[in-house]
């Protein structure tokens, strides 16, 4: 093997590592996001709940009847 393929060699084993490693990252990093987006997505129906909740404590029932005006 000549040194420009030795270089060759040794220049693509570098790149796969570093890319390796990136991916590694980004896969670590996409894992802590889906954490994130099932807590808040948590959050929020638990919050969709309490606000449903007080919607129907606040709101009366309207009964339906003729304005006086009619």
């Amino acid at each position: 093997m000549s040194d420009s393929d030795s270089d060759r060699l040794v220049a693509l084993e570098i790149r796969a590592a570093e890319q390796e490693k990136t991916i590694e990252e980004l896969s670590g990093q996409l894992a802590e996001q889906w954490k994130v987006i099932d807590r808040l997505q948590k959050k929020l129906d638990a919050l969709t709940e309490r606000f449903l909740e007080l919607e129907e404590q606040a709101s009366p029932d309207i009964s339906v009847t003729k304005p006086p005006h009619w």
